[in-house]
């Protein structure tokens, strides 16, 4: 038996102000920090040790994966890290605030552009300095890779081929493997693995620092999956 384990970064600096962050570089709060040091131990009590870790390029999801590790004392284990499990880019709503923007163009229009899984927000302008080609960590990928915006559905068809292509071949090969990454690209993982329907996965909400369990076949299908808790 084979596992997987997810987790969204802990509480950020913009997750704290309550606005739209995407590809914005924000890191930890202190009660961040806090629970990726509380997921780090419960994943210890419970006796996981891991083979290869995986992280977005965002400092906060980072950060939350050596926390873990650190609390773990398995610093020492391979770490990857990939643009392909950065957070969905919010375009144009990158660091509004999220109710002022609601107040701005309606709460309807703000769902639409949150929660549905195929309408992005508006684009960023390529000179804007929030635009990833504006970047320095990705000036050596091809441009035409960094969105100026994303749906869930773009974000999905970014992260499943790095699944696919670059997790597969390690798992594998390896037993217990973690992700660090954020709230839609591990949404994205997520509707793959368990064949959630594009509706049903809009409502899908996973809490930010706590480890969520897949137990996988030798094939990789999904035996079981669930939210690690206390002992």
């Amino acid at each position: 038996m084979k596992k997987l384990v997810l987790i969204r970064h802990g509480q950020s600096e913009w997750n704290l102000e309550n606005r739209f962050t995407g590809w914005k570089d924000v890191d930890l709060t202190d009660q961040g920090m806090a629970e990726a040091k509380a997921a780090g131990h419960l994943l210890k009590e419970h006796g996981f040790k891991f083979d290869h870790a995986f992280s977005s390029y965002l400092t906060r999801a980072i950060r939350t994966c050596l926390t873990v590790l650190d609390e773990m004392d398995e610093l020492w284990i391979p770490m990857t890290k990939a643009w392909e499990l950065n957070e969905r880019s919010y375009g144009g709503l990158q660091g509004l605030n999220k109710a002022e923007t609601a107040e701005k163009h309606g709460d309807e229009q703000v769902h639409i552009w949150r929660r549905s899984f195929d309408v992005p927000p508006p684009e960023l302008e390529e000179d804007d300095e929030r635009h990833p080609r504006n970047d320095h960590r990705y000036r050596y990928l091809d441009p035409s890779v960094l969105p100026g915006t994303e749906s869930l559905k773009t974000t999905l068809d970014r992260v499943l081929p790095y699944w696919e292509q670059e997790i597969v071949p390690v798992l594998k090969e390896k037993d217990c493997i973690i992700i660090a990454a954020h709230g839609n690209s591990l949404r994205a993982l997520i509707k793959h693995l368990e064949g959630i329907s594009d509706d049903e996965i809009t409502s899908l909400e996973i809490p930010t620092g706590q480890p969520y369990v897949y137990e996988l076949n030798d094939d990789l299908s999904v035996s079981c999956h669930y939210y690690l808790k206390d002992k």
